[in-house]
């Protein structure tokens, strides 16, 4: 490779080797294009030295080549070369298959938006014989909580502390946003390093591929590794069902914003860990069985986080400070949780935490049509389905309170009554789904929480 990042001349995508030091909590995922120079990146976990028997230790090195693997795809997507190769260690089929479904799916906006179709082209290099069952390594009972500053992980983290389980809130990288967050559930908190190879985006610079990434999943596989190193048996996330489906894009089907926020990237990583790396090592979201709307009404049930919580994407950037102001008002993120919460919560209480009535700007009728699906598909954004915004809309309308906004108002008048009834039902939009990884004995508890 010479000096300029040649992206269609790559042939070959390399993974180097990976490695751990417990005495500092450090880890080195090593990377390569061709025989260009090495691109490391470090993942830090608070609290070593760690002190692993033997089969803590080989749980640890299965899970640190998983990272690896996984999060390899922050450099793949640079020049989607032809080949992929595993330098240090070879894996076995059930693991390549785990990687080709998280790349393929993961990538699926990337794709779209750079005219690529990465269909059956990326394909990991089966090297050993299938793994036996992983033991259980008798983990405590303690879950490690991902936050992520906005509604969703505080209505987790609330739950779990009402149903008297033991957490950590845990986040990656320097936000300062989720730290306060953080610091407002005044419980245990755990703030994991990850700092990409800096080599990165000079090779953005020179006109590498660029685009969205799973992030969801590779910010799994650090929580899971740094849960086997503090001993924790449970990694939670906060993703609801709507998660689960794309933007539907005319001439190329369905393109998942979130797929490794989804029900089918959930499940394939929780069982994998199960059955590879620890029996007892449970992985799992706990508003799998809510909708959008449902999670909502469980975040308007308290005040506790108004001054605190953010979903605007615009405040968590990669590089840059805490910004002056949590909420944009312009982006799909701002635009669907203003109307997700709209149903629940009176409007002066709204109003104060946005700042402003965005239901009363018709500045934003573009932005509001793309989440109703009229005109327009879905935002490639983490935001409901366009039935539960539809649900939402058609609830306000009906509420003395909204229903004179400029866009109730329009809603109600041009768009209502091309939909049926049936349709803009809140009550089926708020129905617990089945489909969950959570622990038996836990669902029956939280249920009757949700319900309450």
């Amino acid at each position: 490779m010479s000096d300029q990042f040649q992206r269609d001349a790559v042939r070959a995508f390399r993974f180097v080797r990976c490695g751990l030091d417990t005495a500092t909590g450090v880890a080195e995922l090593v990377y390569a294009f061709d025989d260009g120079p090495e691109l490391v990146e470090t993942v830090t976990v608070p609290g070593a030295p760690f002190v692993l028997d033997d089969a803590r230790r080989t749980a640890v090195e299965r899970m640190l080549r998983l990272l690896h693997l996984i999060a390899g795809v922050s450099y793949y997507k640079a020049a989607v070369p032809p080949e992929i190769r595993i330098d240090g260690y070879a894996i076995d089929s059930d693991t390549a298959q785990l990687l080709e479904l998280i790349y393929v799916n993961g990538l699926g906006e990337f794709a779209y938006r750079n005219g690529l179709d990465l269909h059956g082209k990326i394909r990991f290099p089966v090297g050993a014989d299938a793994q036996p069952q992983a033991p259980a390594l008798g983990l405590r009972e303690h879950a490690l909580v991902a936050i992520g500053g906005g509604k969703d992980s505080l209505v987790s983290i609330e739950a779990l502390r009402s149903l008297g389980v033991e957490q950590t809130v845990t986040w990656i990288g320097g936000s300062q946003l989720i730290a306060a967050c953080a610091q407002r559930t005044e419980l245990p908190t755990l703030n994991l390093g990850r700092a990409l190879a800096p080599q990165l985006f000079e090779l953005n610079r020179q006109g590498a591929y660029n685009g969205h990434i799973p992030v969801t999943v590779v910010n799994s596989a650090i929580m899971a590794l740094a849960a086997l190193l503090r001993g924790a048996d449970q990694v939670v996330f906060s993703n609801e069902r709507s998660a689960s489906y794309g933007s539907l894009i005319e001439g190329t089907g369905e393109v998942n914003h979130q797929w490794s926020k989804g029900w089918a990237c959930e499940q394939a990583f929780g069982d994998y860990l199960q059955r590879h790396v620890a029996a007892d090592l449970r992985y799992y979201s706990l508003l799998r069985p809510l909708s959008e709307l449902a999670v909502a009404r469980q975040f308007a049930r308290s005040d506790r986080y108004d001054a605190h919580f953010s979903s605007c994407n615009r405040n968590f950037h990669i590089l840059g400070e805490r910004p002056a102001s949590r909420w944009c008002g312009v982006c799909p993120k701002c635009h669907f949780v203003f109307l997700a919460l709209a149903p629940f919560m009176t409007k002066p209480r709204l109003v104060g935490i946005f700042g402003r009535n965005l239901l009363d700007d018709p500045g934003q009728t573009g932005g509001y049509d793309a989440l109703l699906e009229y005109r327009d598909h879905k935002p490639f954004e983490c935001v409901g389905e366009g039935r539960e915004s539809r649900a939402a809309m058609a609830a306000l309308s009906e509420q003395a309170q909204w229903r004179e906004d400029a866009l109730v108002e329009r809603f109600a008048r041009e768009i209502r009554p091309q939909l049926q009834d049936e349709d803009l039902s809140v009550e089926s939009v708020l129905a617990l789904d089945v489909q969950h990884r959570i622990p038996a004995a836990l669902w029956e508890r939280l249920r009757a929480h949700f319900a309450a």
